[in-house]
């Protein structure tokens, strides 16, 4: 680990101290101006040249672009500055201050991943004196744990453009070479609503849901069926059923009831095909209920990802860790960057 300065540990307190939670519900997501603020006079202390980039239709998301040096090509040093949601009576600690304890640190954020900046902060100290042959560009991103619309808008973008990047998601110091892609469906289905004594006075949108649900389940099988690649832990794609909410009291007919659900995509899968196949199995559920539906994405979603076939920074990361290469199941905003022609890793 770096020197564990008082410093570092002051840089790991303010990130984790400032809240900085992503969520698909608007009463829970608090945006990331504070955190990239706090960042953003950061590196400017101590060089860098720093930008601040608005997320389309929120003013408290922003993402950083942080540079020193000058020229083309240069070393982008990438993270995202959201958490998700907590349960703060689950915490042992305080999540939004940093305890240390046995060893470790403890915050909500610390390793995943707001915690990698202070740690870019101190390692790039020794070489504040030096001049680079290209630059180094720290980018600090929002909305990475929900939407992605941080990398998004970068994307969008096309900048910066940099010879290579580092993407510092927590992985044990094991390279990764590759991750599967994410995304996350609602299903809304809308019936009657009326007293349970009598089932023919409405119709039942819970009863419609368990259907929807027992043909998810069929179709998770099926997907991992036809898709199977050994690079990974969980060798075929996932389909997570994640939460559901319906009806109001034990004794109505439920009138309304959601699903929201992800999948996890193996490379070769592509969201469109996997969406518009959910999409047609759930409307041949519904039509025969005579019952409202509406299925929608809750984010566009990530597809799969890869690096360079034979990457130099790869190499490069393997040589340095003494970890071979992996694959893991969680997404990262690197397909989103490949798209600058980067070098990912």
């Amino acid at each position: 680990m770096l020197n564990d300065s008082k410093q570092l540990m002051h840089d790991f307190g303010k990130v984790v101290g400032f809240s900085s939670i992503s969520s698909t519900n608007p009463r829970i997501d608090t945006g990331n101006r504070k955190v990239v603020e706090f960042l953003a006079n950061s590196f400017e202390a101590l060089g860098f040249s720093c930008e601040l980039i608005p997320t389309d239709g929120n003013p408290e998301k922003l993402n950083l672009i942080a540079t020193l040096g000058n020229g083309p090509g240069g070393l982008v040093l990438a993270g995202h500055t959201d958490t998700v949601p907590l349960d703060e009576n689950l915490w042992s600690v305080d999540p939004f201050s940093v305890t240390k304890r046995d060893g470790k640190i403890y915050g909500l954020g610390i390793t995943d991943m707001k915690g990698f900046f202070p740690i870019i902060m101190e390692a790039v100290k020794p070489l504040l004196n030096h001049n680079f042959k290209e630059p180094l560009i720290i980018l600090a991103t929002s909305d990475e744990e929900t939407s992605m619309q941080g990398a998004r808008k970068i994307a969008e973008l096309g900048r910066p453009k940099a010879r290579a990047a580092i993407i510092g998601e927590p992985t044990g110091l094991q390279p990764v070479q590759a991750h599967k892609g994410i995304m996350m469906e609602s299903v809304k289905i809308r019936g009657q609503s009326g007293h349970s004594s009598n089932p023919s006075l409405g119709n039942n949108a819970l009863d419609a849901m368990h259907y929807v649900i027992t043909d998810l389940m069929l179709y998770r099988e099926q997907l991992k069926e036809r898709y199977n690649s050994p690079l990974f832990e969980v060798p075929y794609p996932t389909l997570n059923l994640g939460c559901i909410h319906g009806g109001d009291n034990p004794n109505r007919i439920c009138g309304s009831c959601e699903l929201e659900f992800d999948v996890r995509l193996m490379p070769g899968m592509h969201i469109a095909t996997v969406r518009e196949e959910i999409r047609n199995r759930v409307n041949k559920v519904i039509t025969p209920l005579g019952l409202e539906v509406e299925i929608e994405g809750l984010f566009t979603g990530v597809p799969a990802f890869f690096a360079e076939q034979n990457s130099a920074l790869l190499k490069i990361a393997e040589d340095l860790s003494g970890n071979p290469p992996i694959s893991v199941g969680f997404g990262t905003e690197g397909p989103f960057y490949k798209a600058l022609e980067w070098t990912q890793l």
